[in-house]
């Protein structure tokens, strides 16, 4: 799954790495080293421009809330709990289907943040001496540091309770596409610590390589089909992984300090 990632890089260069021709300056954010679900975020997308007479979609860096909530919804307080679509049904459920046709967008991200319970943790807990085990947070990125370009949806959602000037009135949400994780040896792992990515969590958010940005980002394809043979996962090998501070379990810590590399996991927490 993917409930916390960390994307701290500025708009501008988003903007180079995906080619963007639009952005708004008033919507910029900044660095965030621990998002979490019904945040702020940007998400790359290709659209037609509103108020224009040039039809044709535009790659545009936009601000969207993490947690996609559907055009059908009577009202928006389920989209805390849609942050995550699985790459092997979001084709034919309901809440993701349409998007998955014809909004799909790209979320820029450093890395994730993924927690695991260690290796004494977990046998204090089958022992029954400990109910809710320490668990230790990995931060997995692209080993060559490029920018982790999540899969992912976006969504219109019109609040009926304003009028159209409101500012409020349309909720743009959008969700993270997650697949099997790898369970190939990991580009960098520390000695101690996990081997591959499947050892973290079952579940990994779907990283898009650059040669399937383009063919992704096309609101022309609507072939099922072929979107879902863009859903393949990446080759192996690309990621690493590594412990970082406990300090980010807690949402309310945000700052680089939190992708600082541990030498070995914390105390209690040796995988």
């Amino acid at each position: 799954m993917c409930g916390r990632y960390a994307a701290s890089r500025r708009p501008e260069d988003l903007a180079g790495v995906f080619e963007v021709e639009k952005w708004e300056p008033e919507e910029t954010l900044e660095p965030d080293f621990n998002v979490a679900p019904t945040k702020e975020v940007y998400a790359v997308l290709d659209r037609a421009l509103k108020d224009v007479s040039d039809p044709r979609p535009v790659r545009q860096l936009r601000k969207l809330k993490w947690g996609l909530v559907p055009s059908w919804s009577r009202t928006p307080e389920g989209g805390a709990r849609m942050i995550n679509a699985r790459a092997e049904t979001v084709h034919e459920k309901p809440s993701y289907r349409r998007a998955f046709s014809t909004r799909r967008c790209i979320l820029p991200a450093d890395g994730y943040y993924e927690w695991v319970t260690g290796r004494q943790e977990r046998d204090l807990e089958v022992e029954g001496k400990k109910k809710r085990p320490r668990k230790q947070p990995y931060f997995v990125t692209p080993a060559d540091g490029s920018v982790f370009a999540m899969a992912g949806l976006y969504e219109f959602w019109r609040d009926r309770t304003l009028p159209d000037d409101h500012p409020r009135a349309w909720w743009v949400t959008c969700s993270v596409i997650t697949t099997e994780a790898e369970s190939g040896p990991l580009a960098e792992s520390p000695a101690d610590g996990p081997q591959a990515l499947a050892d973290i969590h079952p579940r990994m958010p779907l990283m898009l390589t650059p040669d399937r940005w383009d063919a992704w980002l096309d609101p022309a394809r609507t072939d099922t089909d072929e979107l879902r043979g863009l859903l393949a996962p990446p080759p192996g090998g690309l990621m690493r992984a590594y412990p970082v501070t406990t300090a980010v379990s807690n949402v309310r810590n945000n700052g680089p300090e939190l992708l600082e590399e541990l030498a070995a996991p914390e105390e209690g927490t040796l995988f």
